[in-house]
């Protein structure tokens, strides 16, 4: 295994030219700013405190709804012993079919008790079935101060997650396709029903592409939203919040000017080559699988570190990995991505040379 090292001029430079970090501050119980992509905590107040967390719990039950279902488009028909959810509803009656699709948007849209319960009982039998399941998907995704005890969020000291656990959710709830999509809509009319988005930054916040709201009296008023400018998405969560419109407009803007997103590569992009073995071609080119960014403030400078294999034996299959890139912030690693070769396709020299292979002199 071979190691090039270099330290990212280019990037610093960039790093230098952003506004500097201006003062920011809520008045949540609990708050936190993070960076979808790489997960870095950009703002954060008492994130690791477990606190009631209210109807922002719909986003559990939702991914988990979504990850058991076969087929989104499939009729339940409402049973009478699912109903009768305190708070709010979608008033749904003893009898009544309804797709799980509707099901879903009147879950996160409308915010309903019954269609969680009803989303629950459907998808593993019995609402003591589904928390399991919403506490087994919970532990994988790492949220290690949460325990879920119902569908919907309402109070219970068994009930409890924290503002950092709530945006390792929010990660896995922008992941997937169907439940992003359900969180960014507006309004939606299914059927007889019309269902509107109770999450106001979607019409208050730039770029936002929804989440999820709460309120008991008990948990005082809890939010995670996100929002997407320039290829960036940030997650943000409140809990216990009086102001939380306007916090997490102020938040998302602090975040967007003060830690922008910085590419670090391209998906294909050429960062050293491979000898191969066993072939005419005597080396092929060492590929980055995946676009990777950062964001980074003023001043702030990452290193990298290219490892690679000496050599790979033909044949070989198109996306074989040989190494990998790693990114570093002050030792600590913070970005990595697969370094892959491309079936057949030696280094050819001719071409022009990337900035990475002059920097390091690979080719």
């Amino acid at each position: 295994m071979r190691k090039l090292t270099a330290a990212l001029a280019a990037l610093t430079v960039l790093a230098l030219i952003c506004p500097p970090v201006r003062a920011v501050g809520t008045g949540a119980a609990s708050a936190i700013l993070m960076d979808a992509e790489s997960g870095r905590v950009l703002y954060e107040h008492d994130i690791h405190k477990p606190r009631l967390i209210a109807s922002t719990t719909k986003l559990l039950t939702a991914l988990v709804a979504v990850e058991q279902a076969d087929d989104l488009d499939q009729v339940v028909t409402i049973k009478g012993e699912w109903l009768g959810s305190e708070g709010s509803s979608i008033y749904l009656k003893a009898g009544e079919e309804i797709t799980l699709r509707g099901l879903l948007y009147g879950l996160l849209l409308q915010s309903g008790n019954d269609a969680a319960m009803a989303i629950a009982c459907h998808t593993a039998g019995s609402e003591a079935q589904f928390v399991e399941l919403m506490n087994q998907k919970a532990a994988r995704l790492g949220m290690k101060n949460s325990c879920f005890a119902n569908p919907s969020g309402l109070n219970d000291e068994a009930h409890f997650s924290t503002a950092y656990d709530m945006a390792l959710l929010a990660q896995a709830c922008l992941k997937n396709e169907t439940v992003a999509e359900i969180c960014a809509t507006r309004s939606i009319t299914l059927g007889t029903r019309t269902f509107v988005n109770h999450n106001k930054l979607l019409w208050r916040c730039e770029g936002c592409v929804g989440m999820k709201t709460g309120f008991t009296e008990k948990a005082g008023r809890t939010l995670v939203s996100a929002a997407s400018r320039d290829g960036q998405t940030l997650i943000c969560v409140t809990l216990n919040d009086g102001n939380d419109w306007n916090d997490h407009c102020k938040l998302l803007d602090y975040g967007f000017e003060t830690f922008p997103r910085q590419a670090l590569c391209e998906e294909g992009e050429v960062l050293g080559s491979v000898a191969v073995e066993g072939s005419l071609i005597p080396a092929v080119a060492a590929v980055t699988a995946d676009k990777v960014g950062y964001p980074l403030g003023a001043g702030e400078k990452l290193s990298m570190e290219v490892e690679l294999d000496c050599s790979i034996r033909a044949p070989f299959e198109a996306g074989a990995q040989v190494g990998e890139a790693v990114w570093e912030k002050g030792g600590e690693v913070v970005a990595r991505v697969p370094l892959v070769v491309q079936s057949g396709a030696g280094l050819d020299t001719r071409e022009p040379l990337s900035f990475w292979q002059r920097l390091w002199g690979a080719a």
